[in-house]
């Protein structure tokens, strides 16, 4: 019989694929789909057009619609510039936490879910459980899709679907959603002392984002609607998170590129916001083309991510509370693979071991605790899925 590993065991085995987005995840998916096929289960995969990355998917129990997903991410963030006291790549236990990259974000509920689905197939269900483990959820949640798609009709359709991302195992049944672009903007090099012969990239790409710094300033003293006062901060805001351009002190810029986000209450459209932004840079393009007709700003959508929004009758939020005894209401500004899920048609809850504080940082880690908390979530999932 094959080994049954505990959850902390496939944490750390988790932890030690590097599994950032920019690179590959298929060591860590060859790995999972080994162990699960060691316990007989079959497994199916989904590939990226890359031929890179690669999501994976499983069933367990009767071949009945009806069942339960658990939904993860492999991929990771960078640590980049991050100093780290242990390596980020190796599971390590210090003072009652775990310590590594993803443990929070999310492997720790990835572990968990694959502990589970290999608990089920010894114990038996009536009710059926699925893992769907995906990648790119930290570049936009951009994997989620391809692989809802990718289940239907492999496998039976499920009607609940539980994101496992870290809420310290409450029931979080909404968040923002967002749309976000890539900022290009280009200019003309003049040497500074005739600044007005040319135009500054940096100082034209500065009034745009001036726009933004102006749009959550008015959002943050509007009165906020009955949705926006569920979630902190109450309201739509706009972010730039990133920014390069220029060669040099003395030169007006050529280019001046930058990423620009939006998070976007639920119920508010995001064709709104997105015609709101590319009035401004047609504004903006045309004060830049009066000065030198061959300046102008290019702009890409980086992707799209729909909110989730709190629904009546909600059985994946009814099941979550059922297990956990949790009664509060959480709302959430960050996004994850839930909306992907509801826009699909399923009932879906956030809810997974972790504090969400925690994820991105150096030194992330994952408190025992809450990685024990999990376990007995899982327990208690298989016991209600009729183990």
């Amino acid at each position: 019989m094959a080994t049954r590993l505990s959850p902390r065991d496939i944490l750390e085995t988790l932890v030690g694929f590097p599994t950032v987005s920019r690179d590959t995840n298929v060591p860590l998916i060859d790995w999972v789909e080994e162990y699960l096929q060691g316990h007989g289960i079959t497994c199916h995969r989904h590939w990226d057009e890359t031929g890179e990355k690669a999501a994976l998917f499983a069933h367990v129990g009767p071949d009945q619609d009806g069942g339960v997903i658990l939904s993860g991410h492999t991929d990771v963030v960078p640590v980049d510039g991050q100093e780290w006291t242990s390596s980020p790549w190796e599971l390590t236990e210090r003072d009652g936490r775990l310590y590594g990259r993803g443990s929070t974000d999310m492997k720790a509920f990835d572990a968990l879910a694959i502990w589970a689905l290999v608990e089920a197939q010894y114990l038996g269900l009536s009710r059926p459980i699925q893992i769907a483990l995906s990648y790119d959820e930290e570049i936009g949640c951009t994997g989620a899709p391809p692989l809802i798609d990718a289940m239907q009709g492999v496998v039976p359709r499920a009607d609940v679907a539980i994101i496992g991302e870290p809420t310290m195992m409450g029931a979080v049944t909404g968040h923002k959603g967002g749309v976000s672009f890539h900022v290009h903007v280009h200019g003309v090099e003049v040497h500074s002392s005739i600044l007005h012969k040319g135009v500054s990239a940096i100082m034209y790409g500065a009034e745009l984002i001036t726009w933004a710094n102006r749009v959550n300033d008015a959002q943050m003293v509007a009165m906020p609607s009955e949705m926006a006062a569920l979630f902190d901060p109450p309201c739509t805001n706009v972010h730039v998170g990133t920014i390069n351009g220029g060669t040099a002190h003395n030169i007006t810029a050529k280019d001046c590129a930058f990423h620009l986000g939006f998070r976007i209450i639920p119920g508010e459209s995001p064709d709104t916001w997105r015609e709101a932004f590319f009035e401004e840079v047609r504004r903006v393009e045309a004060q830049m083309q009066a000065v030198c007709p061959e300046a102008w700003i290019e702009v890409s959508e980086t992707f799209t991510l729909p909110a989730f929004a709190p629904t009546q009758n909600n059985l994946a939020e009814e099941l979550v509370r059922q297990i956990t005894g949790d009664n509060g209401q959480h709302h959430v500004s960050y996004g994850t693979e839930a909306s992907h899920f509801q826009a699909a048609g399923y009932d879906a809850v956030v809810c997974g071991p972790g504090d969400i504080g925690i994820a991105h940082q150096p030194d992330e880690y994952i408190e025992i605790s809450q990685l024990n908390a999990g376990q007995k979530f899982m327990e208690r999932l298989l016991k209600a899925c009729g183990a």
